[in-house]
């Protein structure tokens, strides 16, 4: 079978990337395969959904920003019901904290982010089940737990629902005319000489050389371009051919809580909407909380980074000891409604993770183009590296993003790269 755009991956960057061909070149034959019998199931819909705009690097800033935007459109004037839920993200900080991300929020607030920082009156009166001073717990000082000085909460910041995004891009691809393939699993990149001379032992060190498509369990898949946008499992298809994913995968948890002693964790006052907590990250441990509105729980996550295996993980399990032996004795420090209480759910899944500076890569090679790395922020980054990509697919210096700002694609390339750092890290 031949194809002119083939992209290796159902998850939300893949299915954006391949709406954004079609849509940009409709008469062209675009078609989406995934191992995995629906969209989005290998880490897409396990996020926790999450979006925020609050970065210092201009990069960061525009994949996010326009990314919410779109997501916005797609509910108000598309129709679709993505649970978007602006309910704001609350960061909360010792004193030392705050005063090494100080100058980072003046920079936010230089290119219009909407914020607001909080003093620890406001915070604790805000949030009434949250204990913002541990002075005299021992235990919370042996463990090296400080006291919640400031709060900073983000304004175009919020929640969806992840699966109800990726669903939303495949249907709009499928309503162009693009296809999708599931249960076809991806073997390995199908590497020829760009002049083919019909003889045995091709390609030779003297002949240019390009991707031409994948093998398959249901056969072999030719296309003019070749999209890898299988997220953490990148690496099985790029590392045979010398392709380098700059990308390595590690674990990520997620536990669930219902339980009415919880409760109170969730009701605040005057944060945003809803009265419920924002998606709230607490000021060590990086252990993040969220109102999920949908079923009136909470979510909880903790990313730990060492000791923490890079791994790639076919089906990754969430390992209940690490929240009742670990995360468990930080969280009822600063929110003592969890005294006691167990997940009622839990789930895992894979971040890809671009170790050097967490930001996405998007490059292309003869016949190839590679998107990934995401580093966690797949999702609220996803409309923005979906034009991007598609933007290299047609070999374009620039792409338009959502609300005609405009992006230079090398930039987050290998070769021209040229990501800003970032200085609001948590």
């Amino acid at each position: 079978m031949k194809c002119d755009f083939l992209v290796v991956g159902a998850g939300v960057v893949g299915l954006s990337t391949a709406y954004y061909l079609k849509k940009r070149e409709p008469s062209r034959d675009v078609l989406v395969i995934d191992k995995l019998p629906g969209p989005g199931q290998g880490n897409s819909a396990k996020s926790e959904g999450g979006y925020r705009n609050m970065f210092t690097s201009e990069t960061n800033y525009l994949l996010a920003d326009t990314s919410i935007d779109l997501f916005h459109h797609l509910e108000k004037e598309l129709g679709y019901d993505v649970k978007l839920n602006p309910i704001g993200y609350l960061w909360l900080f010792t004193e030392e904290k705050y005063q090494g991300v100080k100058h980072a929020l003046e920079a936010l607030e230089s290119k219009g982010v909407q914020l607001e920082v909080l003093t620890q009156a406001e915070v604790a009166e805000r949030v009434p089940a949250l204990r913002t001073d541990l002075s005299g717990d021992e235990e919370a000082e042996l463990m090296g737990l400080g006291n919640v000085e400031y709060g900073v909460l983000g304004k175009k910041c919020g929640s969806l629902d992840a699966d109800a995004l990726v669903r939303a891009y495949e249907s709009e691809f499928l309503k162009l005319g693009g296809r999708v393939q599931y249960n076809t699993e991806a073997k390995a990149l199908l590497v020829g000489p760009q002049e083919e001379l019909g003889i045995p032992g091709e390609p030779f060190v003297w002949q240019e050389k390009e991707v031409k498509g994948v093998s398959t369990d249901k056969g072999v898949l030719e296309a003019e371009t070749t999209v890898v946008a299988c997220g953490a499992w990148a690496s099985t298809l790029m590392d045979p051919v010398g392709l380098d994913c700059l990308m390595r995968p590690k674990k990520r948890q997620l536990f669930a809580f219902k339980d009415p002693k919880v409760e109170p964790a969730m009701k605040t006052h005057g944060l945003n909407h809803e009265g419920v907590l924002p998606l709230t990250i607490l000021p060590t441990a990086n252990i993040l909380l969220k109102s999920e509105l949908s079923e009136g729980s909470i979510w909880l996550g903790c990313a730990d980074w060492i000791p923490r295996e890079f791994a790639l993980e076919e089906d990754p399990q969430p390992e209940p000891e690490y929240y009742t032996n670990n995360i468990y004795h930080a969280l009822v420090k600063y929110f003592p409604c969890f005294q006691d209480i167990r997940p009622t759910n839990s789930w895992a899944g894979l971040y890809a993770i671009n170790t050097f500076d967490e930001t996405p890569v998007v490059y292309r090679e003869n016949g190839f183009v590679y998107t990934g790395a995401c580093s966690g922020s797949g999702i609220m980054k996803s409309d923005a590296l979906g034009r991007i990509t598609a933007a290299a697919c047609l070999q374009e210096e620039e792409a338009e993003l959502f609300g005609g700002r405009r992006f230079r694609v090398s930039d987050l390339g290998i070769h021209h790269r040229r990501v800003e750092p970032e200085d609001f890290i948590l």
